[in-house]
């Protein structure tokens, strides 16, 4: 049996990462620092997913896994040596640490096999996660490590939505999760260095950049689009599926995902198709629209500092749309909404963050928060601040 070791037992290594190898014939390893998650594992040799859709729940059972604890770097290294493939997804707090653990395991494969590759999937949402892993296994293995030919750093784009789960569920098990049914893992094909493995769910990509954009100019781009608006338009509603029930609502965010979608065709020009991307706009609805995930408007709405920044999902598309001339008319209107969001949690409170962010607007204007909140310069993205200033009031 092949052996994939995967740092992280968390919702998304455990309901997407994790399962997915397991039914295609893997033993997962899992290594995490919860204790109780670990113990669990290795008491049950296996764990529930449950399918969350407006239909029936489905459960799928995942066998043939076990844990260590995060702690036992000894074991973990030896378990690195001898695994088929690697897996990270720890987020970026923990990767620092889970990356020291893996070079440790890569010197002692390197040591008893020599030429051996190991491809390491880093199933993280950290844009250019090849480089910044890189950048660290560097510093560790040293000038005289083969990293290059022996490490496969492989990009991913994490399409996966996981429902939240009520906390009295996770308490009575703490190995079962939930997830919807989306499947499908996009990763780098480029930066594969053993071959490809046969894994139902994996999509290996040849230009990983254009896919890692797609999630963000679509994927990311829809969800706030979708959250903004049907803020405005139904501002007390608790659920994004909900608002999306809303024909006036749905039908601004379908249009302005399929704007996004036209910058992004013309800036990979021969990689997708506007059939293609209509579908992928129209399943997204549909999965957006799935009451079962749970998803709020305020989780998908707030933290307005990252999601209207510069490099996020919403300027991004408008300064690659101006650029190129296309037309950002409904993006620009995406970033308005999003100025005027105010959701709010269960408690009736704005995120800290937004807070600051809208007293910043009302005291000191939109400029003022475009170049101190959003990371656009004065001078360098001076037609975007133009544009906004000037079709938004």
């Amino acid at each position: 049996m092949k052996k994939l070791v995967l740092f992280g037992a968390g919702k998304i290594g455990r309901s997407f990462i994790g399962q997915l190898f397991a039914r295609s014939g893997y033993e997962v390893v899992f290594v995490d620092i919860a204790e109780q998650v670990i113990r669990e594992l290795n008491r049950r040799k296996s764990y529930q997913v449950v399918i969350k859709s407006e239909g029936a729940d489905e459960i799928m059972e995942v066998r043939n896994v076990r844990g260590i604890i995060g702690t036992q770097a000894d074991k973990v290294v030896n378990e690195i040596t001898d695994c088929d493939i690697a897996a990270v997804s720890v987020g970026q707090k923990g990767l620092p640490q889970a990356i020291a653990t893996l070079a440790e395991g890569l010197k002692l494969r390197w040591k008893i096999y020599g030429k051996k590759p190991l491809d390491i999937i880093l199933a993280e949402n950290l844009r250019d996660a090849d480089q910044y892993v890189k950048g660290i296994l560097q510093k560790i293995l040293g000038k005289e490590f083969p990293l290059n030919e022996l490490v496969g750093l492989v990009e991913t784009s994490i399409g996966k939505m996981v429902p939240i789960m009520p906390n009295e569920i996770q308490e009575k098990d703490c190995l079962l999760v939930y997830a919807e049914p989306y499947n499908t893992l996009i990763l780098d094909k480029k930066a594969i260095k053993n071959p490809i493995p046969d894994v139902a769910g994996l999509a290996p990509k040849d230009n990983m950049k254009a896919w890692v954009d797609r999630k963000s100019h679509i994927h990311n781009f829809g969800h706030a689009a979708a959250a903004f608006a049907g803020f405005l338009a139904e501002p007390h509603a608790i659920y994004l599926a909900d608002v999306l029930k809303n024909k006036a609502v749905k039908k601004f965010a379908r249009s302005a995902m399929l704007q996004s979608a036209e910058v992004l065709m013309r800036k990979y020009p021969g990689e997708f198709t506007p059939a293609d991307l209509t579908d992928h706009v129209d399943d997204l609805l549909f999965r957006f629209s799935n009451r079962a995930l749970g998803d709020t408007v305020f989780r998908v709405g707030c933290d307005l500092q990252r999601k209207l920044h510069r490099n996020d999902r919403i300027l991004s598309p408008l300064i690659d749309g101006m650029e190129m001339k296309a037309p950002v008319s409904k993006i620009v209107l995406t970033f308005a909404y999003g100025l005027s969001f105010r959701g709010r949690d269960e408690n009736g409170n704005l995120s800290p963050g937004d807070e600051e962010f809208a007293q910043a607007l009302d005291k000191k204007g939109l400029a003022y928060v475009l170049c101190h909140f959003c990371g656009l310069h004065p001078e360098d993205d001076s037609k975007v601040i133009q544009i906004l200033t000037k079709k938004i009031p």
